[in-house]
């Protein structure tokens, strides 16, 4: 993955359904490093897998940010079946019985999930003068074209 940035503006092709997954953890209480670095260092090894495995698990992409006391990750997914049969895989199941182990019954760590199914046509993005980022580094990243200068547009109403 490059930073070249892309001059001029970009959008997405949206003729496909996809799948939004918000993921990430909280640091509750900063000392009970033991609590919450397990579950931090449990994510490199599965987005390794997600990227090295993209096609056959359905996996398009991800960005990451890292905050003082909370990490999101945006993943985004060809379907809902394919995101859900990953939660079921070896690694991802190993993780979060370790997370269960180790952090469920303390508040020094907390983790969430958000899930959004989108239809085709019912997103749109633009992107001018960036690289590829967000549903620009999932999907198909063309220039704009004649008709689709519009968010209205983009989005086919």
């Amino acid at each position: 993955m490059t930073n070249q940035v892309f001059s001029g503006r970009y959008t997405i092709d949206n003729s496909e359904d996809i799948v939004v997954f918000i993921i990430g953890m909280r640091i509750n209480k900063r000392l009970a490093v033991h609590k919450w670095l397990p579950v931090f260092n449990a994510m490199p090894g599965m987005i390794k897998e997600l990227y090295t495995n993209k096609e056959e698990l359905g996996f398009l992409s991800l960005e990451s940010y890292f905050g003082l006391r909370t990490t999101t990750m945006i993943q985004y997914w060809r379907s809902t079946d394919d995101l859900l049969s990953y939660a079921k895989n070896e690694r991802h199941l190993a993780a979060w019985k370790k997370f269960n182990q180790i952090a469920s019954n303390t508040d020094a760590v907390g983790f969430y999930h958000e899930t959004y199914q989108i239809s085709k046509g019912q997103y749109e993005s633009i992107y001018v003068n960036m690289p590829q980022y967000g549903l620009g580094k999932a999907l198909d990243h063309t220039p704009v074209a004649p008709g689709l200068n519009s968010a209205r547009q983009r989005l086919k109403q």
